[in-house]
């Protein structure tokens, strides 16, 4: 005797179980509440993500690759500008913020050190520290703090004359986000500020044309996000 098909219920419960309640919560407001619809968004959030990671991917690639190839270029430190710790992401950069002294490297020399760990410590070679570098810490480099000390004398060479470094820290604070919120399988959809997959996307596209137009021309070509952005269920 076959066994009856499971119910809504039952359904419901097993996905709950494994999504949890305040996740599976946020799908059911957008299916309204129905369980079929909310996991079908589920599925697509994941899809998605996905196609959104493969096109920031490319990008990120780009920019570390050429930052390193412009520090490289200019550094004359005793070793790698990764490695040296008089590098200007290394060196101590002391700043007053709210009546206190911080120096604003200080995570930048964990990360790194981390990496280098990571990577075999005194054997690691620098493109494998580099390839083991956050996105977040790429955007760093570019941010208000390392204005004088990395931006003017040597990352400004990477980009078009006359690229803003306030807009362009803005651009890749947006695609970072977007890149936390598709790794950490976060919803997708909705248009709050600073949340807005359209924008970071738009994004991706911008920057990569920057820094290597015929990368941007493959992107544009190459993306299935549109796409999966018209086939939300």
């Amino acid at each position: 005797m076959t066994a009856p098909a499971p119910d809504r219920p039952v359904a419901a419960a097993w996905v709950e179980t494994w999504l949890s309640t305040p996740r599976l919560a946020r799908y059911l407001r957008e299916a309204g509440n129905d369980h079929q619809r909310a996991l079908a968004l589920y599925e697509w959030n994941l899809q998605l993500g996905a196609a959104l990671m493969r096109d920031i991917a490319h990008v990120e690639v780009a920019v570390r690759n050429t930052y390193d190839s412009v520090m490289t270029a200019r550094w004359h430190g005793v070793q790698h500008w990764l490695f040296d710790p008089t590098s200007p992401v290394l060196a101590p950069l002391w700043r007053t913020r709210r009546g206190q002294r911080a120096d604003l490297n200080a995570r930048n020399r964990a990360t790194v050190a981390d990496a280098i760990r990571r990577c075999g410590g005194a054997s690691a070679k620098p493109g494998e520290v580099i390839a083991e570098l956050s996105f977040g810490f790429w955007r760093h480099c570019t941010d208000a703090a390392h204005e004088k000390t990395l931006w003017v004398p040597y990352l400004h060479l990477a980009w078009p004359k006359k690229t803003s470094r306030v807009a362009l820290e803005r651009s890749l604070t947006t695609i970072n986000n977007a890149r936390n919120r598709a790794s950490h399988h976060e919803p997708l959809f909705g248009t709050q500020p600073g949340r807005d997959l359209a924008a970071a996307h738009r994004e991706v596209l911008c920057l990569s044309a920057m820094l290597i137009p015929e990368l941007g021309d493959y992107i544009k070509d190459t993306t299935t996000v549109p796409t999966t952005l018209t086939h939300r269920p």
